[in-house]
């Protein structure tokens, strides 16, 4: 245990963090994403919500501010709904680490799949909701 660090920040997660430079690229993946078929560096947080994850993560890790969209959602496959309680939940978890609005850009499922397998890593979480995926692009520590 680390003081000021989340307990739901593993070791491996954490050197991944600190290992990632600025414009890397992580996912925060759902339970049902496919994460070992998109990438050979997935971390595991299994049980772990991802809203509690983004509360870990983000007091630690900076947002891009070069870019309009340092996150990124799915968007839903035509016939599917959102729950606008999910992007709620994820938007209350950033403003705890960030101030002011932080826009979120909606992707096409596959070309979310692609994003995802650039990414640096996908955290594989034990997030149930649908459509819960989210990608952080890393800033700058100022």
């Amino acid at each position: 245990m680390l003081k000021g660090i989340s307990p739901l920040i593993s070791p491996q997660l954490l050197s991944v963090l600190a290992s990632m430079g600025h414009g890397d690229e992580i996912v925060l993946a759902d339970a049902h994403f496919p994460a070992h078929s998109l990438s050979a560096n997935v971390v595991r947080a299994d049980g772990v919500h991802i809203a509690d994850l983004l509360r870990g993560i983000l007091p630690l890790f900076p947002l891009d501010e070069y870019v309009e969209y340092p996150l990124l959602m799915m968007a839903a496959v035509e016939g599917d709904t959102l729950d606008p309680a999910v992007e709620k939940a994820y938007c209350k978890a950033i403003a705890t680490a960030h101030e002011g609005n932080i826009a979120i850009e909606r992707l096409e499922r596959f070309a979310f799949y692609e994003r995802a397998r650039a990414a640096f890593a996908i955290v594989q979480t034990g997030e149930t909701a649908q459509y819960g995926n989210i990608i952080l692009k890393k800033g700058v520590v100022r």
